[in-house]
C-alpha cells in the first residue's frame, strides 16, 4: 500500500512542539481532520438512545455493584490507602475500576447526575488516598511488597497508570475538577524519575500509558509527556523488554521483536497491538514521525486484510488473546475479545483524522456495530469477553469476570460514540456515522449546528439539516458496503464528485438547507477471501452495516443441515417486538427456510446454537 504521508506534507501545516502551552491545539498536529467531541453531539436516534439509556440506567450500576459489593476491587483502594490488609483479584484490577470511572465521567457528560457525580469523587478520594509520598500508585505492589515494584515488566504497572490517566483527563474536562489529575501527574513524575534517556530501560507489557501520556500532554501542555511517551516506544524491539529477574519475555506476544517503525505484520496479543497503534498514532501527529505513520499503514493493511473477520473482531487465538496466522480464521474458536473491537474502533477513528479516507471508518463501523456491539446484553447487564461466530451452545453471556476488561470497556466505550460521528477540516465537515443527532461545534471560524434524522442501520434514507449559513463543505461518507445511493439538496438530485470514500456536497449553504442522501440496502451474500479455508464452501449475510446469524431459537429444525443457495430468496421484516426491534432476514433457500438475527443480538434468549458462515448448497 503506497503511503498517504506526502499527501498529508501538502495538506498540514507543520508547526514546531516548542513552546507548547497547556491549550495544545489540533492546529500543532499532523491530522487532517479533527474529532467533534460527543459532548458537542446530543444522540436522539431509535437505534442507540435506547442502548445509552441503559448504559446509564443498567451498565453503569452492575460496574458499579461489582467494584464495591461483589469483588474486592475498591476495597484494595481502601486497604492501600491504610497500608494494610490484603490485595484481592487479580494485580490489574485497578485498571478495571479507572475504565468505569470513565465511563461514569462520559455519562455524565450527556446524563448529568449528581448521585453519579458524587460517587465518582468519592472514588477518587480512595484513589488519592492510596497514592504513595513519592507519586506512585498501585494497589497490588502496595498490599504485596512495594520492595518487588517496577521489577517485571508484564505486571502492569504502567497500563494501569494509563486508564487512570485517561480517566482523569476525561473528568478533569468535564467538571473541571483536577484531583485525579494531579494524582495522575505525581505517577507520571514519579515513572519519569525511574525510567527514561540515561536511566532504566522499560518496555510496558501491556500498551496503554502510551497513549494516555499524550492525553496528559494535551490537557497540560507539558512537552516531557509526550516525550516519555515517544521514548517507551522507542524502547521496544531492542532486546530490553523482560519478565520478573530479567528473564527474557515472548518478544512477538508483546509486539517487541523490532522497533516499532520497522514493524510489518500484526502479532501477538490483539489488545496490546491496537493500544501500541494507538499510542503510535497520538505520538506521531505532535512529532511529525513519518517512521511511525509508514509502520501504521502496512500494519493496517496485515489486520484488515488478512487477519480480520467479518465482524470487525480482531485475534483469531484464545491461548494467546491475540494472532496466529494469516488468512487462518476459525469460527468456533475465534477469541475476537470484546476490548480488542473497541480498540479497532479506537485505532481507525485515528487512521481517518491522520487522512480524511473513509475506508477507516468502514473498519470502525463494522466493528462497532458487530464486534464490539456484541459484547453487551441487550438489557445491558449481561457480558460477552470472547465473540466466535460460531457456537455449539456453550457460549453463554456472563454477568461479570475474573478478569473483567471487557465489561469496563464496553463501559467506557458505549456513552463515547458520538465522538466518531463527525470530523472537521479547514473548509470541510465530514459525516462518518449515519445516527440520529443535533450537533453544535466549531467549523472554519463559525458555530454550525447539523441535525441528523435517520433509521440507521435498519434503514439507509439520512435527512441531514443545516442549522446555519455556512459555507464549509459537506462530506459524507460512501460506506462500502454501499453499492448505489441518491443524493438531493433541497429536493433536487445532485452528483457530487467522490473524494476518498465521500461525497463532496460544497458550501454555501443557508439555514434550513436539506440534504437526503439514501442509501440502497439490499440483502448481501457475502464469499471470504479463498486463502481463508476455514469458511470455503460457505457464505456469509451482511445488509448495511451488519452482519447478520442464524440462532438455533429461529431455527430448531436440522441446524447443522441450513444452507443458503445460488437462488436463495431473501426477505427483510422490521419486528418491532423481537430482540428490542430488529430487521430480520428469512431466507428461503430450495426446501429450507432460514431466520437470520443480527449478529450483535445472539445469546440474548435461549441457549442454543449459532452461525454467521452458512454452507452454500451444491448447484443443482
Amino acid at each position: 500500500m503506497k503511503s498517504f504521508f506526502p499527501k498529508l506534507m501538502a495538506l498540514t501545516a507543520m508547526v514546531a512542539l516548542a513552546g507548547c502551552s497547556s491549550n495544545v491545539t489540533e492546529e500543532s498536529t499532523m491530522k487532517l481532520v479533527t474529532s467533534v467531541d460527543f459532548s458537542q453531539v446530543k444522540i436522539q436516534d431509535a437505534f442507540w438512545s435506547p442502548r445509552l439509556e441503559k448504559h446509564a440506567s443498567t451498565t453503569l450500576k452492575v460496574c458499579i455493584d461489582q467494584i464495591e459489593n461483589q469483588t474486592g476491587r475498591i476495597r484494595n483502594f481502601e486497604n492501600a490507602a491504610k497500608g494494610e490488609g490484603q490485595h484481592s483479584g487479580i494485580f490489574f484490577d485497578d485498571s478495571d475500576v479507572y475504565k468505569a470511572l470513565e465511563g461514569m465521567v462520559y455519562s455524565l457528560v450527556n446524563h448529568p447526575d449528581p448521585e453519579l457525580e458524587k460517587k465518582c469523587d468519592e472514588w477518587i478520594d480512595k484513589f488519592a488516598a492510596a497514592q504513595q509520598p513519592d507519586g506512585y500508585i498501585n494497589t497490588y505492589y502496595t498490599l504485596t511488597g512495594l520492595d518487588k515494584r517496577w521489577t517485571d515488566m508484564d505486571m502492569h504497572e504502567m497500563y494501569c497508570a494509563g486508564h487512570m490517566t485517561e480517566a482523569a483527563v476525561a473528568y478533569y474536562k468535564a467538571t473541571g475538577k483536577r484531583k485525579l489529575l494531579d494524582v495522575c501527574i505525581r505517577m507520571a513524575d514519579h515513572m519519569m524519575s525511574v525510567f527514561g534517556p540515561g536511566k532504566r530501560h522499560w518496555v510496558p507489557g501491556h500498551q496503554e500509558i502510551e497513549l494516555a501520556l499524550v492525553s496528559l500532554y494535551q490537557v497540560t501542555g507539558e512537552k516531557k509527556y509526550l516525550e516519555f511517551a515517544n521514548w517507551l516506544l522507542e524502547e521496544r524491539g531492542h532486546g530490553h523488554g523482560s519478565n520478573e529477574g530479567g528473564v527474557p519475555w515472548n518478544t512477538a506476544y508483546h509486539q517487541d521483536e523490532v522497533p516499532v517503525r520497522e514493524m510489518t505484520d500484526i502479532g501477538g496479543h490483539a489488545v496490546r497491538a491496537m493500544y501500541l497503534y494507538c499510542g503510535m498514532a497520538d505520538v506521531a501527529a505532535y512529532t511529525h514521525d513519518t517512521g511511525y505513520i509508514d509502520a501504521l499503514d502496512r500494519l493496517w493493511d496485515d489486520v484488515v486484510l488478512r487477519n480480520m473477520y467479518i465482524t470487525g473482531g480482531i485475534g483469531q487465538s484464545g491461548e494467546n488473546e491475540g494472532f496466529t496466522e494469516d488468512y487462518s480464521l476459525p469460527n468456533l474458536t475465534a477469541y475476537c475479545e470484546t476490548c480488542a473491537s473497541v480498540g479497532m474502533v479506537f485505532w481507525n477513528w485515528r487512521m481517518n483524522q491522520f487522512t480524511g479516507d473513509a475506508k477507516f471508518v468502514d473498519v470502525l463501523e463494522r466493528s462497532m456495530y458487530n464486534g464490539a456491539l456484541a459484547g453487551i446484553s441487550l438489557d445491558g447487564d449481561r457480558f460477552f469477553y470472547v465473540n466466535p461466530l460460531e457456537s455449539l451452545g456453550n457460549h453463554h453471556r456472563m454477568p461479570w469476570y475474573g478478569c473483567a476488561c471487557c465489561p469496563s470497556q464496553i463501559c467506557r466505550f458505549l456513552p463515547s460514540i458520538g465522538k466518531y460521528i463527525y470530523g472537521t477540516a479547514e473548509d470541510a465537515v465530514y459525516v462518518n456515522l449515519y445516527i440520529g443527532n443535533t450537533a453544535t461545534f466549531k467549523a472554519g471560524k463559525k458555530n454550525l449546528t447539523l441535525t441528523q434524522e435517520t433509521r440507521y442501520p435498519w434503514d439507509g434514507e439520512v435527512k441531514l439539516t443545516i442549522g446555519e449559513n455556512t459555507k464549509q463543505e459537506i462530506r459524507l461518507r460512501i460506506p462500502g458496503w454501499c453499492k448505489s445511493y441518491t443524493i438531493s439538496v433541497n429536493g433536487t438530485e445532485v452528483s457530487p464528485a467522490v473524494e476518498m470514500g465521500y461525497a463532496v456536497l460544497p458550501g454555501k449553504w443557508n439555514k434550513g438547507d436539506e440534504i437526503i442522501f439514501n442509501m440502497n440496502m439490499p440483502v448481501e451474500v457475502v464469499a471470504a477471501d479463498p486463502r481463508t479455508k476455514e469458511n470455503e464452501g460457505k457464505r456469509a449475510i451482511q445488509r448495511g452495516p451488519l452482519v447478520y446469524c442464524l440462532e438455533e431459537v429461529d431455527n430448531p429444525e436440522n441446524f447443522d443441515g441450513l444452507q443458503v443457495a445460488a437462488d436463495t430468496q431473501f426477505e427483510t421484516t422490521f419486528n418491532n417486538d423481537l430482540l428490542g426491534g430488529v430487521e430480520t432476514i428469512q431466507a428461503t433457500a430450495r426446501d429450507q427456510v432460514l431466520n437470520f438475527i443480527p449478529y450483535y443480538a445472539w445469546e440474548n434468549r435461549a441457549a442454543g446454537k449459532m452461525k454467521v458462515w452458512v454452507d452454500l448448497a451444491e448447484q443443482q
